[in-house]
């Protein structure tokens, strides 16, 4: 069981990638490097295998700057089924900047259930019909 943590929403810009895999640990430090470079205080990879998923929350232009950064990186079947959008985030009240990388889906969607954008990411990826 994972601990509890006070929360509070927030409006932040976030992004969700998704790719046809995330394997190249050089191409992963390139990210993580771009993430730090424009100040991203969350961003989440799902890499090992397939899909590739990528989610970053943070000031427009440093979203918009990241996912550019991205696609710069020509990652096989590169998508962005949610450009960078204002959107209600929940974020723990002592947050400090962190790149979190987990290998499956299941653990990505469950990260996602925890900031408040089930619907959202779920609805993205394809997985339900409504947002």
């Amino acid at each position: 069981m994972r601990p509890a943590t006070a929360t509070t929403y927030t409006s932040l810009y976030t992004a969700l990638i998704r790719t046809h895999h995330i394997t190249s640990r050089k191409k992963l430090q390139r990210v993580k490097k771009a993430a730090s470079q424009h100040a991203l205080p969350f961003v989440l990879i799902r890499s090992g295998g397939a899909p590739g998923i990528m989610y970053a929350e943070g000031a427009e232009a440093d979203v918009n700057a990241w996912v550019s950064f991205v696609r710069g990186l020509r990652y096989k079947d590169f998508q962005c089924p949610r450009k960078p959008a204002e959107n209600k985030v929940l974020v723990p009240d002592q947050a400090t900047s962190s790149f979190e990388e987990v290998t499956s889906v299941a653990e990505f969607s469950y990260r996602m259930e925890n900031r408040g954008l089930a619907s959202w990411w779920k609805s993205a990826m394809g997985y339900s019909s409504s947002d």
